[in-house]
């Protein structure tokens, strides 16, 4: 379960991170710097916290889901086995051994539905908890680069050669620990996954109209012309 929650913040930091640099700062810049977002978002106490969290409040649906997983397995193993004895006959029965490999395609399709429909709850507290890092990762990192004199930062999976002293992945852990100390592992009724990034880049985007004086004007009053 810990592998899960781990790959799972990897994956979502990724995701959650929006360029904070045009192209003529970028061009411009006089202090770069490297940090993996995605560590750090491992890394902090409140994703730490809320995976132990959820270990401990979904403990029934995870030791459920691992048990049921490897009686699904097993089962799986037998078809797997059928369809090996069919593929070594001589000759080949070709409708038994479509059959055979059907069953184990089904076999496994159904297994994954049953395991997801178990485990539904856990994913949807992970999915929460990586939402709410994701909404104050860009503040995080705005900040260490800030603290840190910083006004280019890199991944490093973009950089060939670099010094360690320009890898400022702590000092994001340190701000995201700073202003996202902890968050909650009960999504509320009618949460959907990234339904608070969604809401989040909305109004990033209703604030960024509004100062350009995008927004649009309200529809005149009285009845209208007809067009024809």
């Amino acid at each position: 379960m810990k592998k899960i929650l781990a790959a799972s913040a990897l994956a979502m930091a990724a995701l959650s991170v929006s360029p904070l640099m045009s192209a003529p700062a970028v061009a411009q810049a006089k202090a770069v710097g490297v940090a993996d977002v995605r560590v750090a978002a491992a890394r902090s106490n409140a994703f730490t916290v809320a995976s132990q969290q959820i270990e401990t409040t979904y403990k029934a649906q995870i030791d459920q889901q691992q048990s049921r997983g490897q009686t699904l397995q097993a089962e799986i193993n037998v078809l797997i086995a059928k369809y090996n004895e069919e593929a070594k006959k001589t000759p080949q029965n070709q409708a038994a051994l479509q059959a055979a490999g059907k069953a184990v395609q089904d076999k496994r399709q159904s297994a994954q539905a049953e395991l997801s429909r178990i485990g539904a709850p856990v994913d949807l507290a992970i999915a929460y908890v990586e939402d709410q890092i994701s909404v104050r990762m860009n503040e995080a990192i705005k900040a260490a680069m800030t603290a840190k004199k910083i006004d280019l930062l890199l991944n490093p999976d973009a950089v060939l050669v670099r010094e360690n002293n320009v890898d400022i992945t702590d000092a994001v852990v340190a701000e995201l620990n700073r202003i996202l100390p902890n968050v909650t592992i009960t999504p509320p009724a009618g949460y959907q996954p990234g339904q608070l990034v969604q809401q989040r880049n909305q109004q990033l985007l209703d604030a960024a109209r509004a100062a350009q004086g995008g927004t649009a004007a309200p529809a005149p009053t009285g009845s209208q012309p007809t067009s024809r």
